[in-house]
């Protein structure tokens, strides 16, 4: 049982960590016509920023009932960030639709070829990425 230690929820997101100290990010915006705008993307990282609190942790993105795509200026925003590049080992995204995929390929090739990730459909798949890339991160420190 994973017990939620700090947790900041939105209308279209909630991030939590708990005892493995993974920053979970679930977002669930239904409306697929929508884009994720800057404003919002930096309220988003306020909060993640206060939930890691200056430790870096892996993050694990819960897409699975995600619609949806980015405004290029918040693509770039989120990957050259230095608040969030202190506090980020890796990411881990869990995923259930090939379009959704496809975004993710794009957005790491163009604008984040730099932070590991790995694309998952299971939770477990994700969490043990998380946990192994953590664990090499400190045990290289």
């Amino acid at each position: 049982m994973n017990v939620m230690s700090k947790m900041i929820g939105f209308a279209n997101a909630t991030f939590w960590t708990d005892e493995t100290e993974i920053l979970y990010c679930e977002f669930n915006n239904k409306d697929a016509t929508a884009k994720l705008e800057i404003e919002t993307v930096k309220s988003y990282i306020d909060a993640i920023c206060t939930i890691c609190n200056g430790n870096p942790m892996p993050f694990l993105i819960n897409l699975n009932e995600a619609k949806g795509t980015f405004n290029i200026a918040a693509a770039k925003f989120v990957a050259n960030n230095k608040d969030l590049k202190k506090v980020r080992i890796c990411e881990s995204y869990l995923i259930n639709t090939i379009g959704v995929k496809l975004l993710i390929g794009f957005y790491k090739r163009l604008y984040d070829p730099i932070t590991p990730f790995k694309v998952f459909n299971d939770i477990a798949s994700a969490k043990n990425f998380c946990l192994q890339t953590k664990f090499n991160h400190y045990e290289s420190c």
